[in-house]
């Protein structure tokens, strides 16, 4: 049996403990976050404040002992920035898991590793943004579910071959928050050529948490 080393560090921008999932398959849902630093992908609108890497931003060393200590929730988001760049991401997954926790990782597919296959992997691929960053081809095997930040519609095009030929994975599609007043009419009208998909509001910004 594997056993996971406690000791290992990881860049921490910020946990917070008892909220809920406000995005996608598990939405509602009472999670805990764990925010990894850093991201080079650079989206213009991220709301973690990664647009320019997270130049300044804080990032504190962090053991797996002292982050399964802060643990409150059933479940455990792993975010960032992008979590994939970490190499003891498998280990952090690994530990959570031994503690009895469900884990979810959510990442752009820019970056790979061999996580546990217990983990819930949800996809938001930003290759439409910054083609310098690929989704993996794995991800759009291994992912569980697909977020799309929809603000002009044309990202369902840019993705649709992928989305096609991977028709078993759930589609949620996430109207860019500061264009949601343009975004979400036009994610309606795409919920009708594509009804099998979702649509995908940021619960925990409509009530107010983290």
């Amino acid at each position: 049996m594997l056993v996971s080393n406690l000791q290992v560090k990881l860049p921490i921008h910020e946990t917070f403990q008892c909220t809920v999932q406000g995005e996608g398959y598990w939405t509602g849902a009472l999670v805990d976050f764990i925010r990894l630093a850093g991201c080079p992908v650079g989206c213009p609108w991220c709301d973690t404040g990664y647009s320019n890497g997270g130049k300044g931003l804080p990032s504190v060393p962090q053991s797996i002992a002292q982050l399964l200590a802060q643990l409150q929730s059933p479940r455990v988001v792993i975010t960032g920035g992008e979590p994939f760049i970490h190499q003891n991401l498998p280990e952090l997954v690994l530990a959570l898991l031994e503690a009895d926790k469900q884990v979810s990782i959510e990442t752009s597919g820019a970056y790979w590793q061999n996580v546990s296959p217990l983990a819930w992997i949800t996809l938001s691929p930003k290759e439409h943004i910054n083609p310098k960053y690929p989704v993996q081809e794995i991800l759009w095997k291994r992912a569980n579910e697909v977020k799309l930040v929809v603000s002009t519609g044309e990202e369902l095009d840019f993705y649709s071959k992928y989305l096609v030929d991977n028709v078993n994975i759930p589609v949620y599609l996430q109207p860019e928050w500061g264009t949601r007043d343009r975004a979400i009419p036009i994610i309606l009208e795409l919920l009708k050529q594509h009804p099998s998909y979702r649509l995908s509001l940021q619960t925990h910004k409509f009530i107010g948490v983290q």
